[in-house]
């Protein structure tokens, strides 16, 4: 058996529940926030057995894709902190951070 925790973007997630949900996975969702854009993003576990793994991670694959946002990012002028300038950066977006651990033992009460 493996687990799966996948950090998603908020974007993604409700889709990407349904999806996992209609395919018969069962999905434990964690509010977490990212730390690049400082975004809302989930965190989702999901308990697999081993013949269900590769179709787990393709649903993931294909329900979270990359995109370009756009971002202002703010640039101190001179020496002092007092003066910000901020201009926008396209920055990618999206996707999935996925982490798989093995797991030795699964008990539901």
């Amino acid at each position: 058996m493996k687990l799966i925790i996948a950090i998603v973007q908020d974007e993604d997630a409700t889709r990407l529940i349904s999806s996992l949900m209609t395919e018969g996975y069962g999905v434990t969702k964690l509010a977490t926030t990212g730390g690049f854009l400082r975004s809302g993003n989930t965190t989702l576990l999901v308990g697999v057995s081993e013949d269900k793994f590769d179709n787990c991670l393709a649903i993931i694959e294909k329900v979270c894709k990359n995109r370009k946002q756009i971002a202002t990012n703010p640039v101190t002028m001179g020496n002092t902190s007092e003066m910000y300038m901020s201009y926008p950066v396209e920055v990618t977006v999206g996707g999935a951070t996925v982490f798989v651990l093995s797991v030795d033992q699964f008990i539901k009460y």
